[in-house]
C-alpha cells in the first residue's frame, strides 16, 4: 500500500477521527459508534475501508470484532511527508529570525 492511498482514505474527516479513537486501544463497531455522530453501517463502511487500506486490523471476540491502528501505512505516509516537514521547519525558523530581529529593533 503506498503513501498516496492511505492519504486518500484518510482524505475523509470521519476515518480520521475513528483513527483518533482508535489511539486509545481496541474498540468495537458499537464503542466507535457511541463516540461518532455517524450511523452504525456508516461506521462500519469507514472501517472496511480503513481495513482494505491496511490502516486498521480486526479480530473476532466472542460476538464482536474489535479494531485496532496498524502503524505500517502510517509510518509509510510518516516517511512521505518528511520532506514537508523540513520545508515548514526551515519556514518557521526562518519566521523565528525575523521576529527576533523586529524585536532587537
Amino acid at each position: 500500500m503506498g503513501s498516496s492511498s492511505a492519504l486518500g482514505v484518510l482524505a475523509e474527516p470521519s476515518r480520521r477521527e475513528i483513527l483518533d479513537l482508535l489511539r486509545g486501544g481496541e474498540q468495537s463497531v458499537g464503542d466507535l459508534v457511541g463516540h461518532l455522530r455517524i450511523s452504525q453501517p456508516a461506521v462500519s463502511k469507514h472501517l472496511r475501508i480503513l481495513k482494505e487500506a491496511g490502516l486498521v486490523d480486526a479480530r473476532a471476540d466472542a460476538q464482536r470484532r474489535l479494531y485496532r491502528i496498524n502503524p505500517g501505512p502510517l509510518e509509510e505516509l510518516d516517511d512521505w511527508l518528511a520532506p514537508y516537514r523540513g520545508f515548514w521547519s526551515a519556514r518557521l525558523d526562518d519566521l523565528e529570525s525575523h521576529l527576533d530581529q523586529r524585536r532587537k529593533r
